[in-house]
């Protein structure tokens, strides 16, 4: 005993001059685990790739997360619209199903509203603002004529109040008072839309101001970037839907005239049609430039659908295209999601001060299907490194979740780290060596 005792000491003591080796020395007396190689469920395989540090060389062209119905089934051939454009996608997977001279610029009227919006969420979800928080009007934002709800300068809402007036009533004071709450000024504030349009990809749109008010020639979006910055609101922002599928409500106006009642009715007549589907928003825009557009919402059997529709000849024709599209889309199609993925093993990390890793998803898998295929067919195959080399940042990748449907790859969602684990110091490996001494 005293003897292996003294022999693993010199051992240390010899190397501890040079770091390196030490690594090498107490990887042996580091605890192993093992991981499962496959799972019992059939439709399910669990492989490993050729160990590796990083993961991008472990899948080659498959560096980046392709999106969760990578391999796009074709457009469909849909039905006659009125509008000069329209699209039709499906708001999980960004499938287009439908288009119609979806990337000409045109004039959006109230529908650059839907950025507005998205912004005002941003500021909410960073903290930055509060539903309950007062927003006073500016003498410019009372000044803005068109659709609104006759805010006073001076008059006080909250943040929830003035929503309620952009999404249910289209209130272009409203707009505007919000902007210059969240950015100083309409200007900065369409800066920021700008902005958070070129990062959606929104690659047919340039924003003049906040509201859609504005006659300029180069105030525009396409049916296309409409119908993105419309899937980043319902999927980022879910909760916009309750404030889009309200019909009619009321706020109170408080100035130095007294106090009084004010109804905001939805400009979103689809929502009191008769369909086979659930309506749940969006947003209306019209004017004498514009004509009529609308960004439609719905949803039915879990598959939820956004219909575009610019410069429609008149307000009938801009709902019944809406209709007709999603009349369309429900009727040919499918989704599967898979709500209970593949269990993830912990992964073995060397070097680290950890000796292990937790794994976790971040998204849930979508496949659209338009032409009826068998989802019991779906088979689940698990790709991810072997171990993972220390340093690991927290969202890293460590590997994929494969999915094929009659041994056709029909999409991919990523793996990663759950949390990050920091390179093993010197000291680290020090402590390591003294508790399996004092164990023999």
């Amino acid at each position: 005993m005293k003897r292996t005792s003294s022999l693993l000491l010199t051992i240390f003591l010899s190397l501890s001059m040079s770091f390196h080796p030490v690594f090498s020395a107490l990887a042996s007396v580091r605890p192993a685990y093992s991981l499962p190689l496959s799972y019992a469920e059939p439709s399910s395989v669990f492989t490993y790739p050729k160990p590796a540090s990083t993961l991008p060389n472990l899948f080659d062209d498959e560096n980046k997360a392709a999106p969760a119905n990578a391999d796009a089934q074709a457009v469909l051939s849909g039905p006659e619209v009125a509008a000069p454009s329209a699209l039709l996608m499906e708001a999980s997977t960004g499938q287009v199903l439908y288009e119609k001279d979806a990337d000409q610029a045109r004039r959006p009227a109230s529908i650059t509203k839907i950025m507005t919006l998205i912004l005002i969420f941003d500021a909410l979800e960073s903290g930055k603002i509060r539903m309950d928080d007062l927003v006073t009007t500016s003498a410019y934002a009372k000044s803005m004529g068109g659709s609104q709800v006759f805010l006073e300068e001076g008059e006080t809402q909250t943040v929830e109040t003035l929503i309620k007036c952009i999404v249910i009533a289209s209130g272009n004071d409203a707009s505007v008072a919000m902007a210059e709450y969240i950015a100083g000024s309409e200007g900065e504030f369409v800066k920021m839309m700008n902005d958070r349009a070129a990062g959606l990809g929104m690659n047919n749109t340039h924003f003049e101001d906040c509201c859609g008010l504005t006659d300029s020639p180069t105030h525009v979006t396409s049916a296309r970037d409409i119908a993105l910055m419309s899937r980043e609101l319902i999927n980022r922002y879910p909760q916009i839907h309750n404030y889009s599928t309200i019909w009619m409500d009321t706020i109170t106006h408080v100035t130095k005239q007294g106090t009084k009642e004010f109804g905001l009715s939805n400009t979103n007549k689809l929502l009191k049609m008769a369909t086979n589907f659930t309506v749940t928003g969006l947003k209306t825009g019209s004017t004498s430039l514009a004509k009529y557009c609308f960004a439609g919402t719905a949803e039915k059997d879990g598959v939820r659908l956004i219909a575009a529709v610019m410069a429609a000849p008149d307000f009938k024709a801009r709902f019944a295209d809406a209709l007709t599209l999603l009349n369309y889309g429900f009727a040919n199609c499918r989704i599967y999601q898979d709500a209970d993925p593949l269990p993830l093993p912990e992964m073995i990390v060397k070097n680290g001060k950890d000796d292990i890793v937790s794994l976790m998803y971040d998204q849930v898998f979508s496949y659209l299907s338009t032409t009826g295929e068998d989802f019991s067919a779906i088979e689940r195959e698990l790709v991810i490194q072997e171990y993972a080399d220390a340093p690991v940042k927290k969202g890293n990748q460590a590997g994929w979740l494969v999915y094929r449907l009659n041994g056709e790859k029909i999409g991919q969602i990523p793996v990663l780290f759950e949390n990050s684990v920091e390179k093993a110091a010197f000291s680290d490996y020090w402590k390591q060596l003294m508790e399996v001494f004092l164990l023999l």
